[in-house]
């Protein structure tokens, strides 16, 4: 069955059986919680996207979209009009390095430095235009009306649940026999999940006529 924001609230509030007022109050949290961790945990072709903009010159830094939860790909176009990507890596990896930002380069790698702002390594040599590819995150279902859904709320209901549960649980320091118990449905319905995109992926690619069956 599908969640209703109103309906998921009750079910958090039933299976830990607290109404009390600052556990309430703390409902949208551990929703939002949940939704963050599922959806970087499980990568979705379907919150996949592309963005473009540009690098600028001698500036190491480059915005990052608004919605931007994980990296898929980051591509740009050198002078001879040709794609390269670059890759994904840790702040303390391209500070190492590019010690020196001031000593400019054809980049190479990229990290998430903040919530904001990926930077580049080494420091753009010239202003180059970018594709970024990535995984975003969609609206929170605490974001809506009591009466309304999300596709978590309705496909990964209980990866859903469980998630909030365990949030839940955290905020409560309750029973670890529970915790674990959460943890591991919270576990199989991952698996679930997963196994349900990469199934979705595969129909779409085949609709898309991106994968072509040998004659036989």
């Amino acid at each position: 069955m599908a969640f209703t924001y109103d309906q998921l609230k009750t079910a958090i509030q039933d299976y830990t059986q607290n109404t009390e007022t600052s556990f309430v109050t703390n409902l949208p949290i551990f929703i939002r919680s949940a939704e963050e961790r599922i959806l970087k945990t499980v990568q979705l072709t379907l919150f996949r996207k592309n963005s473009t903009g540009n690098m600028t010159q001698a500036d190491e830094f480059l915005i990052m979209p608004t919605d931007f939860l994980s990296p898929f790909s980051l591509s740009f176009t050198d002078s001879s009009n040709d794609k390269k990507f670059c890759d994904f890596k840790s702040v303390n990896f391209i500070q190492s390095f590019n010690p020196d930002r001031t000593l400019t380069g054809e980049p190479r790698y990229y990290a998430s430095f903040d919530s904001t702002s990926f930077i580049i390594g080494p420091t753009p040599n010239d202003s180059y235009s970018v594709e970024l590819h990535y995984f975003y995150r969609p609206a929170s279902i605490t974001a809506g009306a009591g009466s309304g859904e999300t596709w978590l709320s309705q496909n990964a209901e209980l990866t859903l649940l469980y998630g909030c549960l365990i949030e839940a649980y955290v905020y409560m320091k309750g029973d670890p026999t529970l915790m674990q118990e959460y943890e591991q449905r919270y576990a199989e319905s991952l698996v679930a999940l997963k196994q349900f995109g990469e199934a979705k992926e595969v129909t779409d690619q085949y609709r898309t006529g991106m994968v072509i069956r040998d004659k036989t």
